[in-house]
């Protein structure tokens, strides 16, 4: 079993909300674990990239933190942002005939189908709750900016928004851009997992992945590609877990 799901859609649902390139250079998580077979893992992952989209490989309990704060967080706030303006709407018939791009850009989501939301809020529900409560102090944080009319401190909070949202990834790199790590590993329990995640979790995208395994059959090798800006990063990283990995530039 390889567990993973894509991170996209859209507030549409059914037939009707179908998509042939929804995938296309969306994320999809894949969650190994120290009982994740490497030939499922491998195979998994090339069906997923032949959608288009692009793995990122996560330990289940990561997993779940990081989803309610980029997911299930901002579906729940945007519902939030939808219910004030239509309490506040009974009040001001016109606020809803104000609602321009920004607004509906930030509240589009809450127009999904909302059957599945129950049942997420019920499985990640202590995640999702540290993700709420992280949210409100932003906010107060902001509130006090806004109501000490400290226009500096808010500027530069406001600018360290914009960069990362500027900063978003939005494209898979160019093979002359990538390199190919080769990391020799033994044949245990949890190498798959340890590898892939480790990768993942210092911010590096893999964007090709497969297992070579030694005729002797007591080790194999992972081979994938990363950016190659990003090369040493990783190889820093595995030699720390006590891998021996070499990088090869495509270039």
């Amino acid at each position: 079993f390889v567990g993973g799901h894509p991170m996209a859609g859209s507030e549409q649902d059914g037939v009707e909300g179908a998509d042939a390139v929804l995938f296309e250079g969306a994320t999809w998580v894949l969650t190994p674990t120290d009982d994740t077979d490497a030939e499922a893992y491998s195979r998994v992952r090339s069906v997923v990239s032949s959608f288009g989209a692009e793995v990122v490989a996560l330990r289940p309990e990561n997993h779940d933190a990081l989803v309610a704060l980029v997911s299930h967080v901002p579906h729940l706030t945007a519902a939030a942002l939808m219910q004030l303006a239509a309490t506040g709407a009974e009040e001001h018939g016109a606020l809803l005939r104000l609602a321009a791009g920004g607004f509906r850009d930030m509240t589009r989501v809450a127009a999904g189908h909302p059957g599945i939301w129950p049942d997420i809020c019920a499985e990640n529900r202590d995640a999702i709750v540290a993700g709420i409560d992280r949210l409100q102090a932003a906010l107060s944080e902001t509130r006090s900016l806004v109501d000490g009319r400290d226009r500096d401190a808010l500027l530069q909070w406001l600018e360290e928004a914009r960069r990362a949202r500027v900063n978003l990834p939005v494209r898979a790199p160019r093979p002359e851009e990538l390199a190919e790590i080769r990391v020799p590993v033994p044949d245990r329990p949890g190498v798959l997992a340890e590898v892939t995640t480790l990768v993942s979790e210092i911010g590096v995208n893999m964007f090709d992945f497969e297992t070579v395994h030694s005729s002797a059959g007591d080790r194999g090798v992972l081979v994938f590609l990363v950016e190659a800006g990003s090369a040493d990063l990783v190889r820093g990283a595995l030699l720390a877990r006590g891998y021996k990995p070499s990088v090869h530039p495509l270039a």
